[in-house]
């Protein structure tokens, strides 16, 4: 895939994308979180991109929502669908659901939305995705006892690219290899032709070293796992709470199970501190509090000597009282002689306590207590010196011991973990995505949604029961953004097939209708459920929905409008029109007219247009085309409320509120004049 191709990804931020593993597949697989791992790319961003790469993978190069309300509109069902998620991640995947005039496109988001709706959104599954997040890559880890050796100026390029971790040396020849196995405690040699090489220290040839990260470098993959651990233990108890609610993370009987070993991944990361080193190895904890403790150790030791000779001094007749001699050694005398003829047992116990409780404090191994019994002897002395080349000879053997500890367990790790790396991928993104399809479950749950049957404008003018095709119908449809509780909707049944316009009292419902109508046409061509029994829509090119305008334009604003519906009726086959009240843009006798006029061009592209008025029989009469007028008939006024059908009733032209009022007086007080004022109607 060229990345440039792909809507909305201009150079830089292609070259971001290349950072990825494999930025193809990432940004094809449209996984926002993948794609949030590019430098500089957040998830709104990576959002934007998939659906960029959707829209690609489905030749979709069309703008269904072409005016701003049309868009508006689509915000706040996105919004919708958004207030029903947990995680951040699932409220930006949702931004990659648009409305499209793709069947291909349609057909995948609504596959999707069919799986999703089929779930049980549990409230433990729910609360089990409050802690769950995509996973990060880790700052990149700073290997200083390694490096890599080559002789070859390409490999050393490769090298210092791919293995950004260790230092990359260039070597000649098996001195400068030599030289280098002083300086580290292990090289790697990426160069074939020194095989055979035999030289001091822990030096190996490995020529594939490049190709297996996870044994040359082991802390790459364990600061990934230290880096995800807590992302990773919560997308785990997502899917044993889903499995627990009936519900599989995974969806269906054959595929119950995460992509991992749950039980295996755990253990792993038990044994992985917070810092990507090695926790829970008792000998690896020994030989680091050994290295740490050693001067403290040894100081102590000395200190133990010290005060048993002290003691042995205090107690011991010699050829001058103890306490007098004592004094002498304190002022610095030199007392080996006197040390080496009168307390020489006193002194080698003193020695071997201290010897003692250096082994014992480090809790050395017997081969390493023997290097510590140099630390202490040689002449006499008070206090009681240590021999410094000897500590730090212990210290060097208990360093290089801990380290190739730490190294094998490493990579130990590394390769238990290595064939994880993979699946625990698969295992965050699903556990991400199951919260994309609860929320979309919650949303068909909480507005008794169906999923459309969406309908290409040439697969016939009639469905099997001669109802028409083109356009759309809505069975028991009941809009959730009304300031009202959803349950106290009334449900309305609309259809309509050509221009059609839609009269009906004030407050009756009329630009509620409009309203239902766009976020069905839209929701469905998302892909996604829409809010009522059910619905069929005709997969429309454009959508061009106009609220209604604040009162009379000038004559600019005026001029600006009709260009507007100039293009708008020039423009290709295949739209869906709504119109709130188009006559309040000027005169009512001008604006029935002008009405006409676009109704007369949109019939003759075969369009879709809902035209809301309280002109209807006005612009009924200027058309030279029998335009179809649908009303929502008021029943009437009761206790000065007005009682309405919301269901628009076709080939109806509904009666005003005025009218409605003027009956009302006529029956309630009689007279001629109200008689007569009905009449005019």
């Amino acid at each position: 895939m060229e990345l440039e191709a792909i809507p909305g990804v201009g150079a830089k931020t292609a070259a971001a994308l290349r950072e990825l593993d494999d930025p193809a597949a990432t940004v094809e697989s449209g996984d926002v979180a993948a794609i949030a791992r590019a430098p500089g790319v957040n998830e709104a961003r990576a959002a934007r991109i998939a659906r960029g790469a959707i829209r690609r993978r489905h030749d979709d190069d069309g703008r269904v929502l072409a005016t701003d309300r049309a868009r508006e509109l689509y915000r706040e069902a996105i919004d919708l669908l958004r207030e029903r998620t947990v995680t951040d991640y699932a409220a930006k995947r949702l931004e990659t659901f648009y409305p499209s005039a793709s069947a291909s496109r349609v057909a995948e988001a609504q596959a999707f939305a069919a799986d999703a709706t089929a779930r049980d959104p549990d409230p433990a599954v729910r609360e089990a995705l409050a802690d769950c997040a995509p996973l990060s890559d880790p700052p990149t880890v700073r290997v200083r006892d390694r490096c890599l050796a080559t002789a070859d100026a390409e490999t050393l390029a490769r090298a210092e690219t791919e293995m950004p971790e260790l230092s990359v040396e260039t070597v000649e020849d098996a001195r400068d290899v030599s030289e280098l196995g002083r300086s580290y405690a292990s090289v790697i040699v990426l160069d074939e032709s020194f095989a055979g090489l035999d030289v001091e220290g822990d030096v190996s040839v490995r020529p594939d070293a490049l190709d297996t990260p996870a044994e040359t470098v082991p802390e790459r993959l364990l600061a990934f796992f230290a880096e995800n651990r807590e992302r990773l233990e919560a997308a785990a108890v997502v899917h044993e709470a889903a499995a627990a609610a009936g519900d599989p993370v995974s969806g269906g009987d054959d595929d119950a199970e995460p992509p991992v070993d749950l039980d295996r991944l755990r253990d792993a990361l038990s044994r992985l501190d917070d810092d990507g080193t090695i926790a829970g190895d008792a000998e690896l904890d020994r030989l680091t509090a050994a290295v740490d403790d050693l001067d403290a150790a040894v100081s102590t030791a000395a200190s133990v000597a010290d005060d048993r000779l002290r003691e042995a001094i205090r107690e011991r007749d010699v050829t001058i009282e103890g306490t007098d001699f004592l004094s002498l050694v304190e002022q610095g005398a030199r007392v080996d002689s006197l040390l080496d003829r009168e307390l020489a047992d006193e002194y080698d116990e003193a020695v071997d306590a201290a010897r003692d409780h250096l082994a014992d404090a480090l809790r050395l191994e017997p081969e390493e207590a023997e290097l510590a019994e140099r630390v202490f002897g040689g002449d006499p002395s008070f206090p009681v010196d240590h021999d410094e080349s000897a500590v730090s000879r212990l210290r060097t053997e208990l360093s290089a011991a801990r380290d190739r500890r730490a190294a094998k367990l490493k990579a130990d790790l590394a390769s238990d973990l290595g064939d994880l790396r993979e699946p625990v991928e698969e295992l965050v993104r699903d556990a991400l995505e199951l919260d994309v399809e609860l929320a979309i479950s919650r949303f068909a749950h909480d507005f008794d949604c169906t999923l459309p049957e969406v309908v290409s404008p040439d697969e016939g003018d009639a469905d099997a029961d001669g109802d028409a095709t083109r356009g759309f119908r809505i069975e028991g449809g009941r809009s959730p953004m009304l300031d009202v509780d959803f349950a106290e909707v009334e449900p309305v049944d609309y259809a309509v097939s050509g221009a059609t316009l839609l009269s009906g009292v004030n407050s009756g419902g009329k630009t509620s209708t409009l309203d239902l109508v766009a976020l069905v046409v839209v929701l469905a061509q998302m892909g996604l459920p829409v809010p009522a029994e059910s619905a069929t829509v005709e997969r429309f090119e454009e959508i061009h929905y106009y609220a209604k305008s604040q009162g009379t334009l000038d004559a600019g604003a005026f001029e600006a409008t009709l260009r507007d519906f100039g293009d708008l009726v020039d423009g290709a086959d295949g739209r869906l029109v709504l119109v709130d009240e188009l006559e309040s843009i000027t005169e009512p006798g001008a604006s029935a007219k002008i009405i006409a006029g676009i109704l007369e061009a949109l019939d003759d592209q075969d369009a879709t247009a809902v035209f809301v008025s309280h002109l209807a029989r006005e612009i009924r009469d200027a058309a030279d085309f029998a335009v179809a007028v649908d009303g929502i008939e008021a029943a009437g006024l009761v206790d000065g409320e007005l009682r309405v059908n919301r269901s628009p009733k076709k080939g109806h032209l509904a009666r005003s509120t005025p009218e409605l009022i003027v009956e009302k007086l006529a029956d309630d007080r009689g007279g001629e004049f109200y008689g007569d004022l009905l009449e005019k109607f």
